[in-house]
């Protein structure tokens, strides 16, 4: 990206910045620069027909002055301070989906509008609580990944989680499935085949020496390597 002018419209590059632009805007691109590197794609043209900000050439100069990420050729690479910045954006807007879904059962027009303004203003140690309340959940509602914070690592236990796994499920309890997380496709299609899938209900029968669910008429009996990628809330 060419070097222009320190003076564009109402805005002046005055201290090391550009006056006028809102810190939204710039988590705003932060965030679109990370999703589109998720698909695989990292040109600048690709991100200018993508964001909605009529000002995004000023906004990307500015990030670039601040050290925010650089281009190689067409390629946008974050550098350091960007990537963390960009990484606790997208970590605020997924665990806010999945907050809004689970405890607002919320449609997923209005989670994506209500995710949109509170990724801007959580602190870190509300987004933390956040992520500890709902067991800290590795994907959002739509499967994509979620950021790993630090209760994350230290899976703290201050806070009953809402979310649990489902191998800490009591005998004679019922879950609902929140989410699987499974290592492979493959074993995410054979779970959906037998019926565990989110949003079923299933009883704790049995633990040992396998464990025996029942959802619906069904009974099963998985092992523990499938169980422990399975998460549900207590219901």
């Amino acid at each position: 990206m060419k070097e222009e002018s320190h003076q564009e419209g109402p805005h002046r590059w005055r201290g090391g910045k550009f006056e006028g632009f809102e810190e939204d805007r710039i988590d705003e691109l932060l965030e679109l620069i990370w999703t589109l590197r998720e698909k695989g794609v990292s040109d600048l043209e690709h991100l200018l027909e993508m964001t909605q900000d009529l000002e995004a050439k000023s906004i990307l100069r500015w990030m670039i002055k601040d050290g925010l990420f650089e281009i190689e050729g067409n390629r946008m690479i974050l550098k350091e301070r960007g990537e963390e910045k960009a990484r606790e954006i997208i970590r605020r807007h997924r665990l806010t989906e999945r907050l809004l879904y689970e405890i607002f059962e919320m449609s997923e027009e209005e989670i994506e509008k209500e995710a949109c303004k509170l990724e801007h203003i959580l602190s870190p140690g509300v987004t933390e609580s956040v992520c500890t309340f709902l067991g800290h959940p590795p994907t959002c509602i739509h499967g994509k990944p979620i950021p790993r914070g630090e209760c994350c690592a230290k899976f703290k236990k201050e806070m009953k989680p809402l979310v649990i796994p489902l191998e800490e499920l009591g005998l004679g309890e019922e879950g609902r499935i929140v989410f699987i997380a499974p290592k492979s496709h493959q074993r995410l299609d054979r779970l959906s085949t037998l019926g565990i899938v989110p949003g079923s209900i299933l009883r704790m029968h049995q633990k040992n020496p396998s464990y025996v669910l029942q959802i619906g008429e069904t009974t099963l009996a998985l092992d523990r390597e499938i169980v422990k990628n399975i998460y549900v809330k207590r219901v």
